[in-house]
């Protein structure tokens, strides 16, 4: 038997519903839909970014425990060593671009010498063949020291002249003086020749009379003074009265030059260094 109540809602009383349960209803469903946004919210977070891994390593640290500053300070030695090694190779391209420019022709010839006879260059850096040449160099020297001369001498007799020709060495230069005393220049020249055989005591200088020599009178006038060269007993310079060139007044320089213009001289500015060394 339906009441009052229920006429007047028009509804059955099973089909009512308090409006208590309904609000919990709707907060347990709203509940619920809250909970499951959270939960997306928060899959999509972590599946966007995921954590961090140390492989990756960008200059930060995910990590502020003991073993992220372990890894910081590892990634920052590695970069420093990497730094340290690109500047030892940046450095030595430099040495050797500088020493490439500062090599002189000899290495460059001692270089391709390795390169293309490398037997012929250990034998030349062989230390039993830089013994063998400085023995050589000191037996030449020696050699040389009894050629040794450094003074003018008179030569008294003809056969004394013949004898200093053909009795010397065939390495040795000789110059003879043919002069003649009251002949202008003469006595210059002779001179200037005792100058010359300090300064090249190598040469043999010597001097004769021209009547000693056996020269005519026309001669002893008109061609003294003379010098006359000679070298493996052959005459290889035959220079007369040289006023003519040098005039009456000349000096032991003026000599030099011109014995050394016309090759009977070697220049002293052209002699080796350990020849000119072992001279003095």
């Amino acid at each position: 038997m339906s009441t009052l109540e229920d006429k007047i809602l028009g509804e059955k009383l099973h089909y009512y519903c308090s409006s208590s349960s309904e609000d919990e209803k709707n907060d347990s469903e709203d509940s619920d839909k809250e909970y499951n946004e959270e939960d997306e919210k928060y899959s999509v977070h972590t599946a966007d970014y995921g954590m961090p891994s140390y492989s990756e390593w960008d200059g930060a640290s995910s990590n502020t425990g003991p073993k992220g500053v372990i890894k910081d300070w590892q990634r920052y030695k590695q970069l420093e060593a990497e730094k340290r090694e690109e500047q030892e190779k940046e450095r030595l391209e430099i040495i050797k671009k500088l020493s490439i420019t500062c090599r002189s022709a000899l290495d460059e010839e001692k270089q391709k010498m390795e390169e293309t006879d490398p037997e012929l260059a250990g034998l030349l850096a062989d230390e039993f063949l830089l013994a063998y040449q400085k023995q050589r160099m000191k037996e030449m020297l020696a050699k040389a020291e009894k050629l040794r001369f450094g003074k003018l001498i008179h030569l008294e007799t003809a056969d004394q002249f013949v004898e200093a020709i053909d009795n010397e060495d065939k390495s040795v230069t000789i110059v003879i003086h043919i002069y003649e005393d009251n002949i202008a220049g003469c006595e210059a020249m002779n001179g200037c020749l005792m100058s010359l055989a300090e300064d090249y005591p190598y040469v043999k200088f010597r001097k004769i009379l021209g009547s000693v020599a056996g020269l005519s009178k026309h001669f002893k006038k008109k061609g003294v003074p003379a010098l006359l060269i000679y070298k493996k007993g052959q005459l290889i310079g035959n220079f007369v009265q040289l006023t003519e060139q040098l005039g009456t007044d000349f000096y032991a320089s003026d000599v030099e030059s011109f014995l050394i213009e016309h090759g009977m001289l070697t220049d002293k500015s052209c002699v080796p260094a350990i020849i000119s060394q072992g001279n003095t």
